[in-house]
């Protein structure tokens, strides 16, 4: 069968567009306000872009915090999420008062990052620290701008717990046991690692 995208929601009843895109890393983004009230929150839409330079990317459904934050601070953190932080992970995108830190309303220990202002989840292994290189509202085939805004940030540093360095100086994904996004409310758990040698 092939559907039309303008169809799409005619005829089904969950948009397959997130199931069919996944698994998806996991964006576990953290900024602080310039008033100085640290800021957490899941982004779904979330990958590395580039290793030369080191850049990643979030996209966020809407202007929210973390975005405000990213433009008017410049910087923001990537948080590693592990299967013991799956359950903060999904509580830090409850809608809580600007005033508010969602480090405290989760209960998670918050640390000071290396090279930004932006803290860091403390329980995770590993966490980038990023220098914001473009906020961009995204558009589609129109050109009319939708409710989307890409953020685009360059690794300027790498928070590792050396527990998580394997003897070869290889960070162990299989130990970190690193769950994924996939489409509507469905998640993975980390599976076997095996290596496949590219030609």
């Amino acid at each position: 069968m092939f559907v039309d995208i303008e169809s799409i929601r005619d005829q089904f009843p969950f948009d397959p567009f997130k199931a069919i895109v996944a698994p998806r890393p996991i964006g576990w983004i953290s900024t602080i306000s310039v008033s100085g009230i640290a800021n957490l929150a899941p982004y779904s839409f979330f990958n590395a872009l580039s290793s030369d330079p080191h850049l990643i990317g979030f996209s966020s459904s809407g202007w929210k915090d973390t975005v405000s934050n990213c433009e008017a601070t410049g910087e923001f953190v990537f948080n590693l999420v592990t299967e013991p932080l799956l359950m903060s992970m999904s509580q830090s995108s409850a809608a809580i008062p600007l005033e508010e830190s969602e480090f405290e309303f989760c209960g998670l220990e918050s640390a000071p990052s290396y090279r930004v202002s932006a803290p860091r989840v403390a329980q995770s292994p590993a966490a980038l620290e990023c220098r914001v290189v473009e906020i961009r509202q995204l558009q589609g085939l129109d050109g009319v701008p939708c409710q989307s805004w890409f953020t685009i940030g360059e690794v300027i540093g790498i928070y590792l717990d050396p527990a998580y360095i394997t003897e070869t100086g290889r960070f162990d994904t299989a130990k970190a046991a690193i769950p994924t996004r996939c489409g509507y409310q469905d998640y993975m758990q980390a599976g076997d690692l095996f290596e496949l040698t590219r030609p």
